[in-house]
């Protein structure tokens, strides 16, 4: 069984009104010395920004921003700006976070070259109806039951005015191009979906409408086990390794104490991350201490941002949406383990 340490809080609220409810969730980088946390900061009324502060091998706090570094600027994210994941890629930074009007919660992309100036690109995610989604998505047979549940009718309150869209978030760039491409995570419930693109331009209507006619076609990580039975959702930024990208993302199940977040491990083919080579059957880890299971949502491990140091790997994430926390593990030792539990593909 792997070892895992948990290496406690690393980053409690201020008495701010942008981060007075919590901090959550950060997107990493690791750079030289120094690790950038760019966090999810909730004030009154759960409106959401990003926060940043930078932090030293030993995680203490070398700098830390008082206003929020990004905020809510356009109607599709006047409710919060939440969950953000960072990657370079070249020699631009991209942003990745979840867009909340209020109503519809959607992946955004925010571009930098120096991590002070940011550029919002806007939505990259379909902006699609339950109802437009089903209809392309089962041109070839039914839908897993899940995407009704999770996404239709009757989980949405009647009379808005507004439309309500398919919830489409925790959108993960890859750090590098893999054979010219693009590729990044995406979710829309209950599974894990990968897209490959050569550029952003691509994204239209009509490259949704063809992604959706052949929607199974795109779906990487579904529930699998007991940890995640009831939907997963991407985590980290994927990591090169020898073995494949590896990915640490969530994973839920339901209690009678209701929802559980999990972190969990999965491994993709290097060279055609559409393809899934190995997962581990249990979590890599869960809530345990009082931290993670009482707080703004009790019994959360979010995992969102991970570093690599001397073959540690260090996952930081969302504890109980209140805290932001992190946990190590060896880098090698986890790939053994992996490697142990393959994932059986048609030849």
């Amino acid at each position: 069984m792997l070892q895992i340490k948990k290496e406690g809080i690393i980053l409690e609220k201020r008495n701010l009104g942008f981060e007075r409810e919590g901090v959550l969730n950060p997107a990493i980088l690791f750079e030289g010395e120094d690790i950038h946390l760019f966090y999810r900061a909730v004030g009154k009324g759960n409106y959401s920004t990003v926060g940043y502060c930078k932090l030293n091998l030993l995680r203490e706090v070398k700098q830390r921003l008082d206003v929020p570094l990004l905020f809510p600027q356009f109607e599709y994210e006047k409710q919060g700006v939440e969950d953000p994941r960072i990657v370079k890629i070249d020699d631009l930074y991209y942003l990745t976070y979840t867009a909340n009007d209020g109503v519809n919660a959607m992946g955004a992309l925010a571009t930098s070259i120096d991590l002070v100036n940011w550029e919002k690109r806007g939505l990259i995610v379909p902006q699609y109806s339950y109802e437009e989604f089903a209809h392309l998505a089962e041109t070839k047979g039914e839908l897993n039951e899940k995407y009704l549940r999770f996404n239709g009718k009757n989980v949405v309150p009647k009379n808005l005015v507004k439309k309500v869209l398919l919830w489409d978030k925790n959108i993960i760039l890859f750090p590098r191009r893999i054979n010219g491409k693009l590729y990044f995570l995406h979710r829309i419930k209950p599974d894990i979906q990968i897209v490959s693109i050569y550029d952003l331009s691509e994204l239209t209507h009509s490259f949704w409408d063809n992604f959706f006619l052949k929607f199974n076609d795109s779906i990487l990580i579904s529930p699998k086990y007991v940890h995640e039975v009831s939907y997963v959702g991407g985590g980290c930024p994927p990591i090169e390794t020898d073995n494949g990208w590896l990915i640490i993302y969530h994973g839920v199940h339901d209690t009678v104490d209701g929802y559980v977040y999990c972190a969990c491990a999965s491994l993709l083919d290097l060279e055609n991350p559409e393809k899934e080579i190995a997962r581990l059957p249990y979590a890599l880890f869960e809530p345990e201490y009082e931290w993670e299971l009482h707080g703004i949502v009790n019994n959360v491990c979010f995992p969102t941002g991970a570093m690599v140091n001397n073959d540690t790997l260090y996952i930081y994430y969302g504890a109980a949406d209140e805290h932001i926390a992190c946990a190590s593990v060896s880098l090698t030792e986890l790939l053994k383990e992996l490697m142990l539990n393959p994932i059986p593909h048609e030849k």
